[in-house]
């Protein structure tokens, strides 16, 4: 499965830039802290990375935030995360995904708001949970906080990502 295509390379290209996190590395194994708890995974605590984020083009307007995992037992993987209209003055979010005033998040694929720790069905491999932060040339997305994941992601393609930063980690059980 972590040999199955990256779903980023199949939207336009967009520039890279810096991601980082004091909580996960990017390669490494996902931590129990970022594993979830309300499924039940040992150790777990559905707390979100801290996130820092530089080099974003100097014309941004606000961010996306997102985790996936592309590696779930269905036809449309999995979102953990989807934090949105997050200020182009914010370059980082602290452990636990608290938001800036003015950014929103939409429901993950479990239904809940918020980050869903890693949860991937034992046995079925190592899954690989993308952190993708893109910039945005507008301040807010025309969408709502009752959106699915991939409206958001259909409205980022229509209004145009500027550029993306990665980290991906990984975890099976």
């Amino acid at each position: 499965m972590p040999g199955a295509p990256n779903p980023y390379d199949f939207l336009p290209n967009a520039p890279t830039f810096v991601l980082k996190s004091s909580d996960i590395e990017d390669g490494g194994r996902m931590p129990p802290a970022q594993r979830s708890k309300i499924l039940e995974v040992e150790g777990g605590k559905d707390e979100a990375p801290a996130l820092e984020w530089s080099g974003f083009p100097a014309d941004t307007k606000s961010f996306v935030v997102t985790c996936y995992d592309p590696d779930a037992p269905t036809v449309s993987g999995f979102w953990h995360w989807i934090a949105y209209d997050i200020p182009a003055s914010v370059n980082s979010l602290p452990t636990g995904g608290a938001l800036p005033d003015g950014a929103k998040t939409l429901k993950n694929d479990l239904g809940l708001l918020g980050y869903l720790g890693s949860a991937p069905p034992p046995g079925h491999g190592d899954h690989r949970y993308i952190f993708c932060v893109s910039a945005m040339g507008v301040d807010k997305l025309p969408i709502d906080e009752n959106q699915s994941p991939s409206i958001c992601g259909f409205q980022m393609y229509t209004v145009g990502v500027k550029a993306r930063a990665f980290l991906t980690a990984t975890y099976g059980r």
